[in-house]
């Protein structure tokens, strides 16, 4: 019964057009650098950190998509990096027909809301192991930093595209 449930649920996905499937979520790129160690250990931890983000799409296949969601945190103590860590969390992504504009807004912001707790989970552990307090970064709005990005393109008088 469960299995006739769950046929009747993609049925009516596909019914109102509502194609979308993560096919794979993985790890493309990953560092982490702690290049005064041991000397920062000894230093009194008032950390400055500073959080880079940066998405970006391709298409693989007709209707699939690579989405990569980079993670840069730098953390200094006075004027030495205590440590800086990379994450580039990726996931392919199957997408059905939609406008330009809805597709746009699907790979630079639903998608990223997707890959984000795997990247923080990744930064995270690696923070972790190299024996640092520990790092929970803050969620992200990627739907506001999406129409932020519109506005911006708006402003400039360019068309919103599915690359963005």
């Amino acid at each position: 019964m469960a299995e006739q449930q769950a046929n009747g649920v993609a049925n009516d996905q596909q019914a109102q057009g509502l194609q979308f499937a993560i096919q794979r979520i993985f790890v493309k790129d990953i560092s982490f650098e702690a290049p005064n160690a041991p000397a920062i250990f000894r230093k009194e931890w008032k950390p400055e950190v500073k959080l880079d983000l940066d998405t970006r799409s391709e298409k693989v296949e007709d209707g699939v998509y690579q989405v990569i969601l980079s993670l840069t945190v730098t953390t200094m103590v006075g004027e030495e990096t205590a440590f800086l860590c990379e994450v580039q969390q990726a996931g392919i992504f199957s997408i059905g027909e939609l406008e330009e504009a809805q597709l746009a807004h699907m790979l630079a912001a639903f998608c990223p809301n997707i890959l984000f707790p795997y990247a923080r989970e990744a930064v995270s552990s690696l923070v972790n192991r190299g024996t640092f307090p520990q790092l929970n970064l803050a969620p992200v709005n990627f739907d506001a930093l999406f129409a932020q990005y519109l506005q911006k393109r708006q402003a400039d008088g360019q068309d919103v595209k599915a690359d963005a």
